[in-house]
């Protein structure tokens, strides 16, 4: 070895030197996911981020001269309506207030001015505005339309209730790295029979493409899973066993509880602290896994977000994106934020940022209140 060449640790390293991910555990894993999700039906776990599965059953069940109805109550509802669109699909758009939700009597009151309607998509909770919407009622009006339904659960996943079958999902994409507190980097989609029957029969699904079901449901699933079509995501697909394990060990019902009583502390702590509002109104239309607040008028929501991180940089605080920007800010209580030391801690931190931008903020009454939410959310 000459001293211009380097040496290698070639110690044994968790992380890279794994045994290969075989096609009994991958398919094992796909399995739990099934049972968290509450279906019967197929599920694939695709190797990216839940924009990946969310696109790839957009594309692959919609083709030219399809209606669909595109639920917005956030941003992904906007994103799905451009992919529609690109899909050749003329889309009727129903889109509700983000301080609150869509009801399931709106969506068949749009399903009744368009009877020719044959694809709905709905995201369960935003977390980018705060708010969810009722999947049951909503999977049952489109159900007794004919239509298929694509659910966005990437944010409602193990923060609140979903129950894919009983509602009638026919597309259901989840995600690992909210309520679940596992990877990005890898994602899911529960397909009905209803759904793999429309997929067959589009001449634009995508095939020999990353976008493609199809590929998976015939080289993967109808092959009876014994040899993976391709290298697996290995390190995501351990984590994301890792959090199933982590759900399993605490019990589903205890992870959603806690969830829910994040966000009715927040939000409690929030309105005690005198100068935030909750940006969704009604406490029936928050979203478990994050709380947008409301900036006090005259205070630009970004410099209240920093002015609170500077207080307490661990804090789950962020300002919203887009038009929402200066106006709203976002407190993420998901996954390992979903505890109770989050909320105290966050609302002294925007409390300090409160104070540190000229506004007013009672703390003391904020952590009381918070405390008193909390507390009766667990108990209820």
């Amino acid at each position: 070895m000459t001293a211009s060449q380097p040496s290698f640790d070639r110690s044994a390293h968790p992380l890279l030197d794994l045994p290969p991910l075989t096609a009994q555990r991958f398919a094992a894993i796909e399995d739990r996911v099934a049972a968290l999700l509450r279906t019967r039906n197929d599920v694939l776990i695709t190797q990216g981020e839940a924009l990946l599965p969310l696109e790839a059953a957009i594309r692959s069940a919609v083709r030219p001269g399809s209606i669909a109805l595109n639920v917005v109550t956030g941003p992904y509802g906007e994103t799905f309506g451009g992919w529609l669109r690109s899909c050749g699909a003329e889309v009727v758009d129903l889109v509700a207030p983000f301080e609150g939700a869509v009801s399931a009597e709106q969506v068949a009151g749009a399903l009744r001015d368009h009877p020719e309607i044959d694809f709905v998509s709905l995201v369960h909770a935003e977390a980018a505005t705060g708010n969810t919407n009722p999947v049951a009622g909503i999977g049952a009006a489109v159900r007794a339309h004919g239509a298929l339904l694509m659910l966005d659960a990437v944010a409602s996943v193990a923060a609140e209730p979903l129950e894919t079958d009983a509602w009638g999902v026919d597309l259901c994409v989840i995600g690992g790295q909210k309520a679940m507190g596992g990877p990005a980097g890898v994602s899911a989609v529960a397909v009905s029979d209803r759904a793999w029957q429309r997929i067959a029969a589009n001449p634009q699904a995508p095939r020999r493409s990353y976008l493609s079901l199809l590929d998976w449901k015939e080289r993967w699933t109808d092959a009876g899973r014994t040899a993976l079509p391709h290298a697996p995501a290995q390190l995501e697909m351990l984590a994301l066993e890792a959090c199933l394990d982590r759900i399993d060990a605490e019990g589903l019902d205890s992870v959603i509880a806690r969830h829910r009583a994040a966000s009715a502390a927040t939000r409690a702590g929030a309105r005690a602290l005198g100068s935030l509002g909750c940006f969704v109104v009604r406490d029936q239309d928050a979203a478990p896994v994050a709380t947008t607040l409301r900036a006090p008028a005259g205070v630009d929501a970004r410099e209240l977000a920093a002015a609170a991180l500077r207080s307490n940089p661990a804090v789950p605080v962020q300002a919203a994106g887009g038009a929402l920007a200066k106006e709203m800010l976002r407190v993420n209580h998901y996954g390992p934020a979903a505890v109770r030391a989050t909320v105290p801690a966050t609302l002294r931190a925007l409390a300090d940022g409160l104070t540190a931008l000229g506004a007013t903020a009672d703390g003391p009454a904020a952590a009381q209140a918070a405390e008193e939410a909390w507390a009766a959310a667990q108990a209820g």
